[in-house]
């Protein structure tokens, strides 16, 4: 029986790839409390890695789209829109499916880049591949998500905030940079953080979706199912997914409530609005 430091030192980045860890994952008896709590927090980094890049991405991604939205030419607010009816309209789990299917095709179909001075055939297979593929399609996904709630945000800007920008000859950009970017955050920051927490819970999708997992480099969901099979008791290795991400939505309500109260810093302490964690039990 191994002790719980062997099992951080054998297990602690095993979801990384086997050059990482033990070789081989623990079986039947052998397995123990700490190997679960162990391999289960090392699949947690690939959550982490989803959500993190996910987020970062889309939250620039969604930015543009809420401004392509909110733009008075129909050349820009018609394709963001269908963008944000499309991905807002159909589940998450169909997109993972339809992207992989898609991704699968690309190599067949042999994509060619023409350089002028050469011509390169472009290797998509890496795109099947979940830390690629899923990513793509949980970044577009939130982009859609996000922009809805940018979209309303800049549409909810007080125009009294405008017209003293212009009064003080702001146009532009800087208009933008100095007044309406930061109201527009203000105002949907507490739905923006709804919306990064299920993103986070969303990346659980990955496992049950097409892309597969790669020298067993899966997520949390992934070593969970491998404990429940080996045991054959699901009553402690799903309890611990969830424990996990209990603690990761604590850790995300404190980082945007540090945002949120750096946001509205220039308000009296008692007008500051009170970052509260809503759960969205329809999306």
């Amino acid at each position: 029986m191994r002790s719980c430091a062997e099992s951080v030192q054998g297990y602690a980045l095993r979801a990384l790839g086997r050059d990482y860890g033990e070789t081989l994952l623990p079986r039947g008896m052998e397995i123990t409390l700490c190997d679960q709590v162990v391999l289960i927090g090392s699949g947690m980094l690939w959550n982490l890695y989803f959500g993190l890049l996910a987020v970062a991405i889309g939250f620039f991604l969604a930015t543009a789209l809420a401004m392509a939205r909110n733009s008075r030419s129909r050349l820009l607010q018609r394709p963001a829109s269908a963008f944000v009816f499309v991905f807002r309209g159909s589940p998450l789990f169909i997109q993972f499916f339809l992207a992989y299917e898609a991704f699968v095709l690309l190599p067949k179909v042999e994509i060619d880049i023409n350089l002028l001075f050469t011509t390169i055939t472009a290797e998509t297979r890496w795109l099947t591949r979940a830390w690629a593929g899923a990513l793509i399609v949980l970044i577009l996904n939130t982009t859609a998500y996000s922009a809805e709630i940018f979209h309303g945000a800049l549409r909810s800007v007080p125009k009294g905030d405008l017209e003293a920008a212009d009064a003080y000859g702001m146009t532009g950009l800087r208009r933008f940079r100095r007044i309406v970017w930061p109201t527009m955050l203000r105002l949907a920051w507490p739905s923006y953080t709804n919306e990064a927490i299920f993103l986070f819970h969303a990346t659980t999708l990955v496992f049950f979706s097409g892309f597969p997992a790669w020298q067993q480099s899966g997520d949390a969901l992934y070593y969970a199912r491998y404990f429940a099979d080996q045991t054959f008791n699901p009553f402690v290795a799903y309890p611990i997914v969830a424990a996990y991400f209990i603690a990761l939505t604590l850790v995300i309500i404190w980082i945007f409530g540090m945002v949120n109260r750096r946001l509205n810093r220039h308000l009296p302490q008692a007008a500051r609005p009170r970052l509260r964690y809503r759960p969205q039990f329809i999306r």
